[in-house]
Protein backbone atom coordinates (compact mmCIF):
# COMPACT_ATOMS: atom_id res chain seq x y z
CA UNK A 1 0.00 0.00 0.00
CA UNK A 2 1.71 3.51 -0.89
CA UNK A 3 1.67 6.24 0.99
CA UNK A 4 -0.54 8.28 -0.82
CA UNK A 5 -2.70 5.30 -0.34
CA UNK A 6 -2.49 5.01 3.51
CA UNK A 7 -2.87 8.98 3.98
CA UNK A 8 -5.92 8.98 2.00
CA UNK A 9 -7.13 6.14 4.55
CA UNK A 10 -5.91 7.68 7.28
CA UNK A 11 -7.85 11.49 6.25
CA UNK A 12 -10.83 9.12 5.57
CA UNK A 13 -10.58 7.66 9.53
CA UNK A 14 -10.23 11.47 10.96
CA UNK A 15 -13.14 12.53 8.95
CA UNK A 16 -15.26 9.61 10.50
CA UNK A 17 -14.00 10.15 13.61
CA UNK A 18 -14.56 13.88 13.29
CA UNK A 19 -17.85 12.85 12.13
CA UNK A 20 -18.77 10.72 15.09
CA UNK A 21 -18.14 13.45 17.20
CA UNK A 22 -20.38 15.91 16.24
CA UNK A 23 -23.12 13.41 15.30
CA UNK A 24 -23.25 13.35 18.98
CA UNK A 25 -23.90 16.56 19.61
CA UNK A 26 -25.61 17.63 15.91
CA UNK A 27 -28.00 14.18 15.34
CA UNK A 28 -27.54 10.51 16.37
CA UNK A 29 -26.35 9.25 13.23
CA UNK A 30 -24.67 5.85 12.93
CA UNK A 31 -22.10 4.75 10.28
CA UNK A 32 -22.62 1.54 8.67
CA UNK A 33 -19.81 -0.67 7.23
CA UNK A 34 -21.23 -0.28 3.89
CA UNK A 35 -20.87 4.14 4.58
CA UNK A 36 -17.26 3.51 6.10
CA UNK A 37 -16.81 1.42 2.60
CA UNK A 38 -18.14 4.73 0.56
CA UNK A 39 -15.79 6.47 2.53
CA UNK A 40 -12.74 4.54 2.01
CA UNK A 41 -13.59 4.12 -2.04
CA UNK A 42 -13.75 8.22 -1.98
CA UNK A 43 -10.06 8.64 0.35
CA UNK A 44 -8.41 6.10 -2.49
CA UNK A 45 -10.24 7.56 -5.77
CA UNK A 46 -9.24 10.85 -4.18
CA UNK A 47 -5.57 10.20 -4.22
CA UNK A 48 -5.76 7.89 -7.21
CA UNK A 49 -6.97 11.42 -8.95
CA UNK A 50 -4.28 13.46 -7.26
CA UNK A 51 -1.90 10.80 -8.73
CA UNK A 52 -2.96 10.92 -12.26
CA UNK A 53 -2.95 14.74 -12.19
CA UNK A 54 0.45 14.95 -11.10
CA UNK A 55 1.04 12.33 -14.43
CA UNK A 56 -0.61 14.14 -16.78
CA UNK A 57 1.65 17.47 -15.46
CA UNK A 58 4.55 15.55 -15.77
CA UNK A 59 4.11 14.60 -19.25
CA UNK A 60 2.94 17.85 -20.39
CA UNK A 61 5.58 19.41 -19.86
CA UNK A 62 7.80 16.36 -21.76
CA UNK A 63 5.25 17.21 -24.33
CA UNK A 64 6.45 21.35 -24.35
CA UNK A 65 9.90 20.15 -24.29
CA UNK A 66 9.38 17.71 -27.57
CA UNK A 67 7.97 21.02 -29.02
CA UNK A 68 10.55 23.21 -28.05
CA UNK A 69 13.11 21.01 -29.74
CA UNK A 70 10.76 20.39 -32.65
CA UNK A 71 10.74 24.55 -33.14
CA UNK A 72 14.56 24.46 -32.51
CA UNK A 73 15.02 21.64 -35.03
CA UNK A 74 12.88 23.68 -37.50
CA UNK A 75 15.20 27.00 -37.20
CA UNK A 76 18.53 25.15 -38.32
CA UNK A 77 19.46 26.39 -41.60
CA UNK A 78 22.22 23.22 -42.20
CA UNK A 79 19.97 19.87 -43.41
CA UNK A 80 23.25 18.14 -43.83
CA UNK A 81 23.42 18.05 -39.84
CA UNK A 82 23.37 14.98 -38.35
CA UNK A 83 21.14 15.93 -35.19
CA UNK A 84 21.32 13.47 -32.33
CA UNK A 85 18.23 11.78 -30.53
CA UNK A 86 18.02 9.97 -27.44
CA UNK A 87 16.69 6.42 -27.59
CA UNK A 88 16.40 5.12 -24.09
CA UNK A 89 20.45 6.25 -22.83
CA UNK A 90 22.00 6.28 -25.97
CA UNK A 91 21.92 9.33 -28.45
CA UNK A 92 21.89 8.46 -32.22
CA UNK A 93 22.35 10.75 -35.02
CA UNK A 94 19.98 11.48 -37.52
CA UNK A 95 19.31 13.33 -40.42
CA UNK A 96 17.02 16.54 -39.76
CA UNK A 97 14.30 15.01 -40.93
CA UNK A 98 14.83 11.57 -39.74
CA UNK A 99 14.32 13.60 -36.22
CA UNK A 100 11.62 15.71 -36.90
CA UNK A 101 9.50 12.63 -37.81
CA UNK A 102 10.64 10.78 -34.80
CA UNK A 103 9.86 14.05 -32.54
CA UNK A 104 6.55 14.30 -34.01
CA UNK A 105 5.85 10.86 -33.40
CA UNK A 106 6.90 11.16 -29.84
CA UNK A 107 4.86 14.01 -29.41
CA UNK A 108 1.48 12.12 -30.66
CA UNK A 109 2.83 9.22 -28.49
CA UNK A 110 2.85 11.37 -25.72
CA UNK A 111 -0.75 13.35 -26.49
CA UNK A 112 -2.66 9.82 -26.43
CA UNK A 113 -0.98 9.21 -23.12
CA UNK A 114 -2.27 12.72 -21.59
CA UNK A 115 -5.55 11.99 -23.07
CA UNK A 116 -6.10 8.59 -21.60
CA UNK A 117 -5.15 10.06 -18.33
CA UNK A 118 -7.28 12.86 -18.56
CA UNK A 119 -10.32 9.82 -19.13
CA UNK A 120 -9.29 8.33 -16.65
CA UNK A 121 -9.81 11.33 -14.02
CA UNK A 122 -12.74 11.98 -15.37
CA UNK A 123 -13.91 9.06 -15.09
CA UNK A 124 -12.77 8.98 -11.08
CA UNK A 125 -14.60 12.75 -11.12
CA UNK A 126 -17.81 10.76 -11.95
CA UNK A 127 -17.13 8.41 -9.30
CA UNK A 128 -16.20 11.01 -6.69
CA UNK A 129 -19.23 13.01 -7.64
CA UNK A 130 -21.91 10.04 -7.09
CA UNK A 131 -19.73 9.18 -4.14
CA UNK A 132 -20.43 12.82 -2.54
CA UNK A 133 -23.97 12.75 -3.55
CA UNK A 134 -24.64 9.63 -1.07
CA UNK A 135 -22.72 10.51 1.34
CA UNK A 136 -24.01 14.22 2.24
CA UNK A 137 -27.35 13.01 1.69
CA UNK A 138 -27.05 10.65 4.26
CA UNK A 139 -24.57 12.97 6.96
CA UNK A 140 -24.91 16.18 5.67
CA UNK A 141 -22.74 18.76 7.00
CA UNK A 142 -21.23 16.15 9.06
CA UNK A 143 -18.79 14.98 7.03
CA UNK A 144 -16.12 16.57 5.07
CA UNK A 145 -15.30 15.30 1.69
CA UNK A 146 -13.43 18.81 0.06
CA UNK A 147 -9.93 18.29 -0.35
CA UNK A 148 -7.44 20.14 1.46
CA UNK A 149 -6.17 23.38 -0.01
CA UNK A 150 -2.90 22.59 2.30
Amino acid sequence: MSSCELRAKFHATLNIISLKKTTTAVEDVNVTFEDQQKINKFARNTSRMTELKSEIEAKKKSLQNLQDASDDLMMLDDDSLLIPYQIGDVFISHTQEETQEMLEAAKEALEQEVKGLEEQVSAIQQVLGDLKVQLYAKFGNNINLEADES
